[in-house]
């Protein structure tokens, strides 16, 4: 008999996977942050930096305040454990690893390297990128762009170097060897990463039947979709790698009420090795890449949380704000809150917040020492509530904050 899970168990045991419930170390040192993203498997990374870079944010919410150089070092340090690649969108991840995306690096190329391609119409731009980087790498793509080369694009406007070094990038040919002012620095694979694990070959069903595994154990609990979206997978690999998993016992078949899809109960699986607390305590800003959150579907059916960032959404347009924060409380996404980090006044400002339909009574007194915490590990002074902030929970907040409720602590 397949056994049953609560919703709420469902949520305490994909909590407890991602590293929350725990007590937060009284320092956060490398040995935690490389134990978070050991935990994690990946660090999403985003250039926004409104508020804060999407990177640091995971950590802040597990481990509480820590020295954001000392992640610096393990991701932006050539000669760190970690490096860049796609294993979900863009995300430091470590070097190790690299042989798990061979399979991904191989369809890249097909994709965009192939007959006809930009690619291969640009063969001499490639091979001088190939004799630059072999002489002079670790290189931004600034330090070698040429003057023969011009702009395009309406976005961040893409020179054929800046192109070119990409797409070596997404084949495996390229690796990044940190990042100077957050721009990459690429460098030749075999320049970057260690010979053991350029060496190291892995089968493409070892490889992705390895990567459910890891995200079965980063989430705890989920769906194939669930399992599948952390590395990216698709196609009949996944239910494939999925059973094989379960007919080790490694996947543990589950149904979760109201996990349903076209009125239909959705196959689950537990991974063997989850924990099952009684219980989360915790308080946290999630980043809006933080994984907890960023499968929009499993946010939905597991927090009841409808969640889309506004970035690309015109100002008019926006209804919770530009870079909305979840706000978790317990097992229970309760709010969210847009922030901004005004650093040359010295202040963290909300931009809107709102709570969530049920939304504990307590939701506000959480808050305002997070906020507090969140300002003093940003090197911020104090927490304002703009002029004209939205949301049922900014005049509230402002109150709280006029009457310095939660202050130091």
């Amino acid at each position: 008999m397949v056994e049953q899970v609560s919703p709420a168990l469902a949520r305490r045991i994909a909590l407890a996977a991602q590293g929350f419930g725990r007590p937060r170390p009284a320092v956060v040192g490398t040995r935690q942050l490389n134990g978070l993203i050991d935990r994690l498997g990946l660090l999403q990374i985003d250039s926004v930096n409104v508020f804060e870079r999407s990177h640091y944010l995971p950590a802040f919410a597990r481990l509480g305040s820590y020295d954001r150089t000392l992640l610096d070092r393990l991701t932006f340090d050539g000669r760190g454990p970690h490096t860049e690649y796609w294993p979900h969108e863009a995300a430091f991840m470590r070097k190790e690893d690299w042989p798990l995306f061979a399979w991904r690096m191989r369809a890249y190329r097909e994709r965009y390297g192939g007959p006809g391609s930009w690619f291969e119409v640009n063969d001499s731009t490639v091979e001088w990128l190939r004799s630059e980087l072999a002489t002079r790498g670790p290189l931004v793509a600034g330090e070698i762009e040429h003057d023969a080369n011009h702009r395009t694009g309406p976005w961040w406007g893409w020179s054929e170097v800046k192109r070119a070094l990409e797409r070596m990038f997404l084949f495996g040919e390229v690796a990044i060897a940190g990042r100077t002012r957050f721009q990459r620095r690429y460098a030749l694979a075999e320049d970057v990463l260690p010979a053991s694990v350029l060496s190291r070959t892995v089968d493409d069903a070892d490889a992705i039947r390895e990567l459910l595994r890891r995200a079965a154990v980063a989430y705890g609990i989920g769906t194939a979709r669930d399992f599948a979206d952390y590395y990216r997978i698709k196609g009949p690999r996944v239910s494939v790698a999925l059973q094989e998993l379960e007919d080790t016992g490694e996947l543990i078949p589950v149904t979760v009420p109201g996990w349903e899809s076209a009125g239909r109960p959705v196959k689950a699986w537990l991974h063997r090795d989850a924990r099952k607390p009684r219980s989360i305590e915790a308080a946290a800003l999630l980043s809006p890449f933080d994984p907890v959150v960023w499968f929009r579907d499993r946010a939905l059916r597991m927090f009841g949380f409808h969640y889309r960032i506004e970035i690309y959404t015109p100002a008019p347009q926006r209804v919770y704000g530009y870079y909305s924060l979840p706000i978790l409380l317990d097992d229970a996404l309760v709010g969210r809150i847009d922030l901004k980090s005004d650093r040359q006044a010295g202040v963290l400002r909300v931009q809107s917040a709102w709570t969530e339909p049920g939304a504990p009574a307590a939701t506000l007194d959480r808050l305002v020492p997070l906020l507090h915490e969140t300002a003093a590990w940003q090197g911020l002074e104090r927490v304002e509530v703009a002029d004209g902030a939205r949301g049922d929970l900014a005049p509230l907040l402002a109150d709280a904050l006029r009457a310095g409720v939660g202050f130091g602590a």
